[in-house]
């Protein structure tokens, strides 16, 4: 008896807090997103109200929205790749933007790989990427961060040290922030870096409040920008 192929683990691009799909998402990636039955998600919610955004090939209560656990050790992989396993295509989908960077879904990516299973990702936005290419920073030499220490004085010795490392390897510094705090990472960061480094801040990347603009550390000493509870990227150079 042939035993049976298993599916493709399809990397579903979400959305960035838009309710506009075809405004962000190629249709190529809609109606494959919109012809799954399974999904791996990091927040099930969130996924369910994406789903609500795109045609559908079935009802959303006809789809089974598979929620990481991401307080345990270990991932049990038997429960999350059972039908992927026996066949079934399955999409993985982040919070928002692109699964497997900046979130937990790479660990998902990895194990499809030691199984021989089938990753296709699918186009659609990334934050890093959108806010990299509209910086005018480096792009061909970047490195990204994710979050940077939650206590001051470990944040404020990080952000020294990101500094250095701009000026030195003429390298972008990409990190993010949880957005109740980017209030108070931006001030540290105009307290910390020299006048003449470039600060980038892209928030809200593709919404209707977006905002990508980057200057010099002194100019943004003299501008007031709210970001608070605002998705953001921040970059030095």
């Amino acid at each position: 008896m042939t035993p049976t192929a298993p599916g493709t683990l399809y990397l579903v691009p979400v959305l960035l807090g838009s309710t506009d799909a075809s405004a962000v998402l190629p249709e190529h990636t809609i109606r494959i997103a919109g012809a799954l039955s399974c999904y791996i998600a990091e927040n099930a919610k969130s996924a369910r109200f994406f789903l609500k955004q795109i045609p559908l090939s079935r009802t959303l209560q006809e789809i089974e929205v598979l929620e990481m656990d991401k307080h345990s050790g270990k991932i049990d992989f038997n429960f999350y790749f059972e039908r992927l396993r026996s066949g079934t295509d399955t999409g993985l989908v982040s919070e928002a933007g692109m699964p497997g960077i900046a979130d937990p879904g790479s660990a998902f990516v990895m194990q499809a790989h030691k199984e021989g299973i089938k990753v296709v990702p699918l186009t659609g936005p990334s934050s890093l990427l959108l806010a990299l290419a509209a910086s005018g920073m480096n792009g061909q030499g970047f490195i990204f961060h994710g979050y940077l220490p939650k206590e001051k004085e470990d944040r404020s010795a990080k952000i020294k040290s990101l500094e250095k490392n701009a000026a030195h390897f003429r390298q972008t510094q990409i990190f993010i922030e949880t957005p109740y705090r980017n209030q108070v990472l931006l001030t540290d960061l105009l307290q910390n870096c020299n006048p003449g480094t470039l600060l980038c801040i892209a928030a809200d990347i593709s919404l209707p409040t977006e905002f990508i603009h980057t200057t010099s550390i002194s100019d943004w000493r003299k501008k007031t920008v709210d970001l608070n509870k605002r998705p953001t990227v921040f970059m030095i150079l």
